[in-house]
C-alpha cells in the first residue's frame, strides 16, 4: 500500500511529508487514508480498536467500524475514506457504511486514487514489476497529473509470516 505525502487546505499544500501509511495490528493490517487528517487520525484509532477487538479480523473490523461511522452522530461528520489490506484482504471503508472488496484487489482513494489505480492496473498487466514497485511507480505518475498529490511517497509492504 502507498500514499503520498502532501496534506492540503483547500488549494494550499501545507504540509509534504505526511505519512498517510501505516502498519496496524502487529504489522499485520496495512492502512491509508484520504480526506481530512484529523478525521482519519480518529478512524485509524477506532479501527485499531476494532481489529484488537476481533483478534485481527479484517473484514468484521472494517464492516463493524463502518456500522459505527454510519450510524455515529459524531463520527458521521468525519471527513475520510480508509483503505485497508491484509495478506488476503484489500478494503475500502466510508463513512457511508460501505465496505468494498474490489475484484482485483486493487483500491485506489483520494483524489489521486483514481489515476494511481489505471497506473496500476496497467503495470500489472504489462510489466514484470514486483508489487512495492508496482504501487511506487503507480504513486508516482499519479503525482504527476493530480495536483492534489505529491512524489512524497511511502510504501508499506506485508509479508507472509516465516515458517518456525
Amino acid at each position: 500500500m502507498g500514499g503520498d505525502g502532501q496534506v492540503t487546505l483547500g488549494n494550499i499544500v501545507v504540509k509534504q511529508t505526511a505519512r498517510k501509511v501505516r502498519r496496524l495490528y502487529h504489522d499485520r493490517i496495512v492502512a491509508g487514508f484520504a480526506g481530512a487528517t484529523a478525521d482519519a487520525f480518529t478512524l485509524f484509532e477506532r479501527f485499531e480498536a476494532k481489529l484488537e477487538k476481533h483478534q485481527g479480523n479484517l473484514l468484521r473490523s472494517a464492516v463493524e467500524l463502518a456500522k459505527d461511522w454510519r450510524t455515529d452522530r459524531v463520527l458521521r461528520r468525519l471527513e475520510a475514506l480508509l483503505a485497508v489490506a491484509d495478506l488476503e484482504n484489500s478494503l475500502i471503508v466510508s463513512g457511508t457504511g460501505d465496505v468494498i472488496e474490489p475484484d482485483d484487489g486493487i483500491i485506489g482513494i483520494g483524489s489521486g486514487g483514481g489515476f494511481a489505480l489505471s497506473a496500476a492496473r496497467a503495470l500489472i498487466k504489462h510489466s514484470d514489476l514486483s508489487a512495492r514497485d508496482i504501487v511506487a511507480e503507480a504513486m508516482r505518475i499519479a503525482s504527476e497529473i493530480c495536483v492534489f498529490t505529491n512524489a512524497q511517497i511511502t510504501v508499506e509492504e506485508l509479508s507472509p509470516p516465516s515458517p518456525l
